[in-house]
């Protein structure tokens, strides 16, 4: 009765509002919006001077109003929504628009937006273009401006500044009429501060010590030991793994057999080398052509190699097939363009981009690289190791054909075999990584309603227009460029086989000033929980505008000038007095800016999934932390590797990371959306791994003190990261009793695993 009670109220307090993820808005604006602007809102729309049925479709309240004949569209309900009735010209007497029947891809498009949820998120920020693009207009646009240092800013408070950033952060807070929070207790700096930079909690000796350190420079030493560990690779690689859309399970029809944890373990050691992230980019698109690219360097192209394959049923027509291979490039472009520069290229597929500087043509110029390149297994050794793994691959293949024609017990004879030449082959398992090769696809007809596709090794292509997106409706030739918009007048050609090590260099040469703002803005999220500018993946027209512009442009320019380091990053944004601030609440200064986009104080956060889970495999002792290799099933109870390692299947996410806003492997993800649902409540009382964390933690609690007393200090201690308070005591000793059952510790310690406190970070 107790759990039902406790379920109802979870699901009464949990609404019923549907959040407008990130994805969903950029869905909308990127291929929902151009549909109903260009093909409905002649006839239906407020300010058009037809207003057909009275149905205006330039709001999600007039949709869900509708005209004459009802409202046009039931959320998530596509079969029910007359809007997609009188689309699919399923009645004479409602069939839209009337000139013509949308194509197959747009009727797609809202159905799809509709099964969504039909998130409508305002009105458009809309730039004319009926003369088509302003170029030397679009240059002005603030994201596309050289970034340049700026003075500091007079400030009243001149004591309280310790780094470059704060001037900036305190100038716009005095401008507000407020002050900052005073600095954080050091107890909460290092567990802010370890949990930010490598995932964990910190240990109760690495507190003491941290509080018993007296020098001048204590929070530098642990900034720098925090970021020399081997775990601020583990932390930061997830991070990039989400813009990446990483998975270790892709489609069953996908091409090649290497090993995607290749490339997660490369991105991992990246980060631990710091590696420029200006060549960070470079490699993970051209890693095999770059200059002094070592051969392990050609996993970073698993970016690429890792790309979500569409399924290509050569029993169609050529067309059709044309139209998923057009589909893979939309979705190279759409990946490449928000994670790399911030823009959402990809809507330039149909027409020109309705909102940025950003031509149709330049979408095909782009297009036409990855259409010269083909998946592909890339190895990661040197020549010699290379060479044994072949060999062992070449025997191995001789003995599984005779394994084909051999008897039983030869049979078990030739496995033997097979398994003895893997072990006494090195990195036999990890010599091949999920790559790209320069490769032009051609699709061909293979007689009627079928299709073949050819590929040519090493011979590159550009490709033609599609009029609205059609593959079957071909305009002019493109050749392979940057984006116009980013370059000098007249951009320069690719020329380099498919073009990649020349996009690549493009995007950290004339795109600098957006890609090096893109991620300066990603890592003062994490750290912060909010961006400088809310919209990390759209620094286009229709994202937000930063909150503090002088700021960004500023450490922009300072972290292009110490060599496009992260770890410098880190360090500049952490050793502020901005966010060394306490997370304290102040009502005076939340009723001026209640959403703290003035930085007056440290947002309070919760942890991510995977920091979740692993907080909980440190503070049990029961953490393993090698790093790299194979990922593991998080279902195995015998899995006590860092989150990082746990199986990602593209198309079915574990438990775990379903409930707890893991973002979905199939596409960028440019932020987690944080959500509180009952499931996530119910999975925190009743799931058989937060009971194994819990018998683990009694069984630590009772290794390492030999009281009640003593155990339930040692539990705060080492979950919390300080003293439990009297009254905690005494709620600890009442709940436990005089002779506490083994049941009893382990409910004790389970309703401590899943406390708010521990979820949470000050």
């Amino acid at each position: 009765m107790r759990r039902c009670a406790i379920l109802i109220a979870l699901i009464a307090s949990a609404g019923s509002v549907r959040a407008q993820a990130p994805a969903d808005v950029e869905f909308f604006e990127g291929k929902v919006r151009p549909i109903l602007v260009e093909r409905c809102q002649e006839c239906h729309a407020a300010t058009s001077k037809k207003r057909n049925g009275k149905l205006h479709l330039d709001s999600r309240a007039a949709i869900l109003k509708g005209g004459e004949s009802g409202p046009a569209l039931v959320p998530g309900e596509p079969k029910k929504s007359l809007l997609v009735t009188a689309i699919h010209y399923g009645n004479v007497d409602l069939q839209m628009p009337p000139r013509g029947k949308l194509p197959a891809r747009e009727i797609a498009i809202l159905e799809e937006w509709i099964r969504r949820g039909a998130v409508y998120p305002g009105p458009a920020k809309v730039v004319a273009k009926e003369a088509g693009i302003d170029w030397a207009k679009g240059r002005t646009f603030w994201s596309f401006q050289p970034v340049k240092e700026i003075a500091p800013p007079m400030v009243r408070d001149k004591a309280w500044s310790r780094r470059g950033i704060d001037p900036f952060a305190l100038a716009a807070l005095e401008s507000h009429g407020l002050t900052p929070s005073r600095p954080a207790e050091r107890r909460v700096l290092i567990r802010r501060a370890t949990f930010d930079l490598i995932g964990l909690p910190p240990t109760p000796e690495e507190i003491d010590a941290f509080l018993s350190d007296k020098r001048a420079d204590a929070y530098e030493r642990l900034i720098e030991r925090l970021l020399a560990s081997p775990q601020y690779g583990e932390r930061w690689g997830r991070f990039w793994l989400d813009l990446a859309r990483y998975c270790d399970v892709a489609e069953q029809w996908a091409e090649g057999s290497g090993q995607p944890w290749l490339y997660r373990d490369w991105v991992v050691q990246a980060f631990n080398d710091d590696v420029p992230y200006d060549r960070f980019v470079q490699m993970q698109l051209a890693a095999d052509q770059m200059p002094g690219a070592e051969p392990r360097d050609r996993a970073a192209l698993g970016f690429l190699g890792l790309s979500p394959q569409y399924w290509k049923e050569l029993q169609l027509d050529k067309d059709v097939i044309k139209g998923v291979v057009a589909d893979e490039w939309e979705e190279r472009i759409h990946t490449l363009g928000t994670t790399f520069l911030g823009l959402t290229v990809a809507c330039a597929r149909c027409h020109d981009h309705k909102f940025d500087p950003i031509s149709a043509e330049d979408y095909y110029a782009l297009a036409g690289v990855f259409a010269s390149i083909r998946h592909a297994d890339v190895s990661v050794l040197g020549d010699t190791d290379a060479k044994a793994v072949q060999q062992a691959m070449d025997k191995i293949q001789k003995l599984r054909t005779e394994f084909k024609k051999s008897d039983k017990a030869r049979g078990i004879e030739i496995m033997k075999q097979i398994d003895a030449i893997k072990l006494a082959t090195p990195r036999f398992d990890s010599s091949l990584a999920r790559g790209v090769v320069d490769s032009s696809l051609y699709v061909l007809p293979d007689g009627p309603s079928r299709t073949k596709l050819e590929y040519k090794p090493g011979v590159s292509q550009d490709v033609k227009m599609h009029i609205r997106g059609n593959p079957a409706n071909l305009g002019p030739v493109v050749p392979r460029r940057f984006l116009k918009v980013l370059s000098p007048e007249s951009p320069t050609l690719f020329k380099s086989g498919s073009g990649r090590l020349d996009l690549a260099r493009a995007i950290t040469r004339e795109g600098a000033p957006l890609a090096s703002r893109v991620i300066v803005n990603r890592v003062w999220r994490q750290h912060f929980g909010v961006g400088l500018v809310d919209t990390p993946s759209d620094f286009g027209v229709q994202g937000s505008r930063p909150t503090h512009p002088e700021l960004l442009d500023d450490l922009t320019a300072r972290f292009l000038k110490n060599g496009w380091s992260l770890k410098w990053l880190h360090r500049e944004i952490m050793l502020s007095a901005t966010y060394r601030q306490a997370s304290t609440h102040d009502e005076r200064k939340a009723a001026v800016d209640p959403d703290n986009r003035w930085l007056w104080r440290m947002s309070r956060r919760r942890l991510e999934v995977e920091a979740w889970r692993d907080a909980m495999l440190a503070v049990t002792g029961t953490l393993d932390t090698q790093v790299g290799g194979k990922s593991i099933d998080l279902s195995d109870v015998r899995n006590n590797r860092r989150t990082l390692y746990g199986t990602v299947k593209r198309r079915e996410l574990n438990d775990i990371l379903r409930l707890f806003d893991f973002p979905d492997p199939t596409t960028h993800s440019a932020s987690r959306l944080p959500t509180t649902t009952p499931l996530q409540q119910l999975f925190t009382l009743n799931s058989p791994l937060m009971r194994q964390h819990s018998s683990a933690l009694v069984a630590r609690l009772k290794k390492d003190a030999a009281t009640d007393d003593a155990r339930i200090r040692r539990a705060y201690a080492l979950l919390y990261g300080r003293s439990a308070t009297d009254n905690q005591m005494r709620v600890g000793r009442k709940f436990l009793g005089e002779t506490p059952s083994d049941e009893t510790w382990l409910q004790y310690a389970q309703v401590l695993l899943a406390s708010n406190e521990f979820l949470f970070v000050d």
